[in-house]
């Protein structure tokens, strides 16, 4: 008769049982810990790839907004990698504080603007906003919640009645944090259904109606073409006479001008249209196909000139061609 092999016996058996065995003797609340600090630190890095990869594809041309985006990418990677490498509550609580406010710069941005952008909804910001409300939930009970018994560096007696309470942990935090947590969410969502997104593509979008008739306007010492209603128009260096090459988030950008095309008296060139992808006719200026820029909220302005999001430049278009 041959004997079945033990738990203990065979080349994993000791070590797993052993590790199963430091495992369980460690406190609950050790475990809790470990789990927030992963769960944390990689959340708050997931928010900064997702702005690394936004200020790679265009938003480091933006001004202040692309040095805010660098800024934020180098602050989360720091501060997550700290989280990981240590049980630092202040670190728990700085990285919870940056999540808060990198979406509260967000929301900003979407309802009145921030240096000048006004954002739209975008699949992007959708995602990176709930990652940044679910690493704030995670660092702040991180932050509040204290090291289990003997985890504590230096002397056991705490040196003050303030430390001693800082140690023990706050009562009530983790309702707070989770009353503040889903404010933070119904806030996020609240602004998201109200935010403009990406526009049809087969409407003008916000700046453009009907062209009914090309203008110009001096802005910057430059004559350059806009709308009817006054908003400067653009055209995108990957484009080409026949063919658009911005659509879907593009798209929501820079909202491409349909209608018929006519233009006012005096101004020279020539005016087409393109077929875009979804039928439409887009009007063209010279073979440049024309788009306003939602960062453009009132006549006389040029924000998107010369800026090189969505895959390439984008230049004001002007009288000259």
């Amino acid at each position: 008769m041959v004997n079945s092999p033990g738990p203990g016996a065979g080349p994993h058996g000791g070590w797993g049982m052993a590790l199963l065995r430091w495992m369980t003797a460690r406190p609950a609340r050790w475990h809790l810990r470990l789990g927030l600090r992963l769960a944390g630190a990689g959340l708050l890095a997931a928010t900064g790839t997702i702005h690394l990869d936004l200020y790679l594809t265009g938003y480091r041309s933006i001004p202040t907004i692309g040095w805010l985006f660098l800024l934020q990418v180098m602050a989360v990677y720091s501060v997550a990698a700290g989280v990981l490498a240590s049980s630092s509550r202040l670190l728990a609580a700085a990285g919870a504080g940056l999540a808060l406010a990198t979406l509260a710069a967000y929301l900003r941005a979407v309802w009145a603007g921030l240096f000048g952008v006004t954002e739209i909804r975008t699949s992007a910001g959708i995602a990176a906003g709930v990652i940044e409300v679910a690493a704030f939930a995670a660092l702040a009970t991180l932050a509040a919640t204290p090291a289990a018994p003997g985890r504590q560096a230096g002397p056991a007696a705490p040196r003050s009645a303030l430390l001693a309470r800082l140690q023990a942990g706050t009562p009530g935090a983790g309702w707070a944090v989770g009353g503040m947590s889903i404010l933070a969410l119904a806030v996020f969502g609240m602004t998201m259904a109200r935010a403009a997104g990406p526009p049809p593509a087969s409407t003008s979008g916000v700046n453009t109606a009907t062209i009914g008739g090309l203008q110009t306007a001096t802005i910057g010492g430059a004559t350059v073409l806009t709308n009817a209603r006054g908003f400067t128009l653009y055209w995108f260096t990957p484009d080409t006479p026949t063919r658009s090459s911005c659509y879907r988030t593009c798209a929501g950008y820079w909202p491409p001008v349909t209608g018929t095309p006519s233009a006012g008296p005096g101004i020279p060139g020539t005016l087409g249209t393109i077929k875009r992808s979804d039928g439409t006719m887009q009007v063209t200026y010279n073979g440049h196909p024309l788009y306003t820029y939602v960062g453009d909220t009132a006549p006389g302005q040029a924000f998107g000139n010369n800026l090189n999001l969505n895959g390439g430049l984008w230049h004001e278009a002007t009288s000259a061609g």
